[in-house]
């Protein structure tokens, strides 16, 4: 049995889409009985209140999650409710944030980085949606474009290219699930238990 944290974890983990983020996220937190909050499925859900039906996998990339997107852009109310709640479940400690602001938001915390290139990341979501490697490409430098610049317009910070807040930066580009997931256990492990890493990057 995998040992409950004896202190306040706070563990960030991001990437752009389709870089595995929020699946091992919910791993992570089910590993080690800590709490997982997604930026994203809070924002679902402030859709769903708006009239959206965000219910299928895949639907930021889709035409309505895309409508909602620019709506996020002109108005940041959305973005900072989220970010406002993230921060509060940060300051109560044992949880797995799965965010894209709150390593930039939190002065606490381990935060992890998940990169791998437009290419495979486009590859990825074209198998999940079932849709073609073009249309999958296109959707998501449409949807990057749009939340890089609600991100810069709201905190000033670049999304997936500033990664100076980050403890770890994992190059996933040519491993699988299970492989991350082993090698975020061992990093867990030590944050865990008080070990304190230092910034690195982790190339495979």
């Amino acid at each position: 049995m995998t040992k409950k944290p004896d202190r306040k974890v706070v563990l960030c983990i991001s990437g752009m889409a389709g870089s595995g983020k929020s699946t091992l996220a919910r791993k992570l937190a089910a590993k080690y009985g800590l709490r997982y909050y997604s930026g994203g499925d809070a924002l679902k859900a402030l859709a769903i209140d708006g009239g959206y039906e965000p219910r299928k996998r895949g639907w930021w990339e889709s035409q309505e999650g895309m409508r909602f997107l620019k709506k996020r852009g002109v108005s940041s109310k959305f973005d900072e409710k989220i970010d406002k709640k993230l921060v509060g479940l940060a300051k109560q400690g044992n949880v797995v944030l799965d965010s894209w602001t709150m390593p930039w938001l939190l002065k606490n915390g381990f935060k992890i980085w998940l990169e791998a290139s437009v290419e495979k990341r486009a590859e990825r979501i074209a198998k999940r949606d079932k849709i073609s490697l073009e249309e999958a490409t296109k959707v998501l430098n449409d949807k990057e474009r749009e939340t890089k610049a609600i991100y810069k317009k709201l905190y000033g910070f670049n999304l997936g290219e500033d990664l100076q807040p980050f403890q770890l930066i994992l190059d996933v580009e040519s491993l699988r699930a299970a492989e991350v997931f082993k090698v975020l256990r061992m990093v867990m492990d030590k944050v865990v238990h008080k070990s304190g890493l230092q910034k690195r990057i982790v190339n495979h």
